[in-house]
């Protein structure tokens, strides 16, 4: 609860346990084992942020906390703790401004990230590529920018993969060597990002992160609920989500240092999911994000069952601490409980190795910075209660919220023009130009085949007009050397004639002059 300028954490020998507003952005640890209050102690935490006007962001992994959006219930148990926490003048049973998140779609509003915001080196070390293949992969995206094709979604990115597969000898002295067994790794890479929701996660309208950072019209900060039960079973995709964020966070928050109170909050529960098999990219970026962006005014707060289950250079920097009671019945949870101890500062009054697994339901130990940035001594308090409700809501309740909280704007998938369909779009007029090109070949074969046929048949008309000619010239000849002949023969029988004639002449004179000579 916000009351005083402070966060009231609980009582600790009738004390009143506080957190430091201004040192919360110090950032923070919940634990315990299942079912010693963890989950109450988170929701207590993010109503109070919220009342003192500061967003949360919360990650709901197994889908108990959505009862923020709902009252409290009246109820004997809860009345005696009220009482006990002297809260009857100021406590009330009330319900929280609650943004409904979910990347699937289905428990809140969608939440989706470019490709481009990914960037290829996040994405590169999420698919776990080897050197030669991220270097591809910067290759693919450089040529991207360079021809001003957009990679929002994951039909993008496999359409620009196989553009410069095929035209990668074109791009060889300008970029370097891309081999086909590059690209087909990548490709492949992308299959379980793809199988566990990546094509709804990358693409548009992408989250503007800070729509994150709203108050309501009470100037209570939104409490930011993100429905993790669906997404942490798919650890590609809930690792693309957080390393998306991180480098919104880094990018769009300006440098704050230290202000009265955070920007904004965030809250991961069941933690070790978190970093359990996570990719080293991942770690190494909330190593980052715990060191740098308190400068940005954020704070980030673990919730997991063991501090074993964060990395030491995480869980060095979570200086805001509530442990609730842990088992030890083997070797490793003794060890695990001893360590737990050791972060505390120490309190002469009580051994806390042996408070840890003391506590009962609700109690934690706490250490909080105070206002110089000094851890407070160990104390054993007994947590207070959340104002909003111990179950999930309705699902009315939840369609309520959603209709009301202004970010319908994020429902709708919007399918702008990008590498998928600029690139599409050329294979069309590829292929139109190649088909264009096929046809006019065919024609050009089939001009060709007829202007052959043509010229053959015209050859073949010629030679037979040359035969034809030269069979009436062979013709003609031979009726001139006929009608010659003919002519020939009747001049020489004319002559024959005329011979006989001047014959028959000569003799008929011959014998006229014998006569003559006969009859002197």
């Amino acid at each position: 609860m916000y009351t005083d300028g402070k966060i009231y954490m609980g009582l600790a020998n009738n004390q009143r346990v506080n957190m430091e507003l201004g040192m919360s952005n110090r950032h923070g640890l919940i634990a315990g084992a299942s079912g010693t209050g963890k989950t109450i102690t988170m929701k207590a935490m993010a109503e109070s942020f919220s009342d003192a006007g500061v967003p949360v962001f919360l990650c709901d992994v197994k889908g108990d906390v959505s009862g923020l959006a709902s009252p409290g219930v009246s109820g004997e148990g809860m009345e005696k703790r009220i009482d006990k926490f002297g809260l009857r003048d100021c406590f009330r049973y009330q319900s929280y401004p609650v943004c409904f998140w979910d990347i699937y779609g289905e428990g809140g509003h969608p939440i989706r990230a470019t490709v481009s915001d990914m960037g290829p080196e996040l994405l590169s070390r999420l698919l776990k590529l080897t050197p030669a293949q991220e270097g591809v992969l910067n290759i693919v995206f450089r040529i991207a920018d360079d021809k001003g094709l957009l990679l929002i979604d994951l039909k993008d990115l496999r359409a620009m993969l196989t553009y410069v597969n095929e035209h990668r000898m074109d791009y060889l002295t300008t970029y370097g060597n891309i081999t086909p067994q590059s690209v087909g790794g990548i490709l492949r890479a992308l299959l379980p990002l793809e199988n566990q929701g990546g094509d709804l996660f990358f693409g548009e309208p992408a989250l503007d992160i800070f729509d994150w950072i709203r108050r309501d019209s009470d100037g209570r900060g939104v409490v930011n609920l993100l429905n993790c039960v669906k997404l942490v079973q798919n650890p590609t995709l809930y690792a693309s989500f957080i390393l998306w964020m991180m480098a919104e966070l880094f990018e769009r928050l300006p440098e704050a240092g230290d202000l009265e109170k955070p920007k904004l909050v965030f809250f991961f529960d069941e933690a070790h999911l978190l970093f359990a098999d996570a990719p080293r990219v991942l770690v190494q970026k909330i190593e980052q994000m715990v060191k740098l962006i308190r400068s940005k005014a954020v704070g980030v707060y673990f919730v997991t069952q063991s501090p074993s289950d964060i990395p030491d250079s995480v869980l060095a920097q979570l200086s805001n601490r509530v442990q609730h009671a842990l088992r030890a019945y083997t070797p490793a949870e003794q060890k695990a409980v001893k360590a737990a101890a050791q972060s505390f500062r120490v309190n002469p009054e009580f051994k806390a190795e042996d408070v840890i697994m003391e506590l009962g339901v609700g109690e934690a130990l706490t250490s909080f910075l105070d206002e110089k940035g000094v851890p407070t001594m160990a104390q054993r308090t007994s947590i207070i209660c959340p104002q909003s409700l111990m179950a999930p809501c309705s699902e009315s309740e939840r369609q309520s919220q959603m209709a009301m909280d202004g970010m319908s704007k994020y429902d709708q998938m919007i399918d702008n023009e990008s590498a998928y369909e600029v690139l599409e779009d050329e294979r069309e007029q590829d292929a139109e130009k190649a088909k264009l090109e096929a046809e006019r070949a065919a024609f050009e074969k089939e001009k060709a085949e007829y202007e052959k046929q043509k010229a053959k048949e015209e050859e073949a008309e010629r030679k037979k007009k040359e035969k034809e000619a030269e069979a009436l010239q062979k013709k003609k000849e031979k009726e001139a050397e006929a009608a010659q002949k003919k002519k020939e023969k009747a001049a020489e029988r004319r002559k024959t004639q005329i011979e006989r004639q001047l014959i028959n002449t000569g003799m008929q004179v011959v014998k006229r002059g014998l006569f003559k000579t006969l009859f002197k």
